[in-house]
């Protein structure tokens, strides 16, 4: 059997009140099938407002904005800075902290401490 009978069948069942088929192309004949069904009214508000969605993203799309020649001067969109900080792990393993706020000597301890805590009981939980 086609692949095109099998559809027809799939939206005729669905038309009679059987299950919805999930493929997109039956699917898309259902709902253009309930859109023929007598007193079906499409919403004017809603055809209005997806016109205008439509024609402002149209719209959008062909006007790209203009690109500034002082862009990133002081409009606070300027790459953040990182901090990068490589800790020794007890265990021979290295720890990078990368953060956009400075990184102190005792959160990087304490960091550092935390993630041997973790190894740690990873290791014991191996053992076991």
């Amino acid at each position: 059997m086609s692949r095109r009978a099998d559809q027809s069948e799939s939206l005729e069942r669905a038309l009679d009140g059987g299950p919805v088929p999930h493929d997109e192309d039956t699917r898309q004949m259902l709902a253009a099938a309930g859109a023929l069904q007598p007193g079906y009214q499409r919403s004017p508000s809603r055809v209005s407002a997806t016109k205008d969605a439509l024609l402002r993203e149209f719209a959008r799309t062909q006007h790209r904005p203009e690109t500034r020649e002082d862009a990133g001067s002081g409009d606070g969109l300027d790459e953040p800075v990182i901090h990068r900080e490589e800790i020794e792990l007890p265990d021979g393993g290295h720890l990078v902290l990368t953060d956009i706020e400075n990184i102190t000597p005792e959160r990087a301890e304490a960091t550092a401490a935390h993630i041997a805590r973790i190894l740690e009981s990873k290791e014991r939980d191996r053992q076991t």
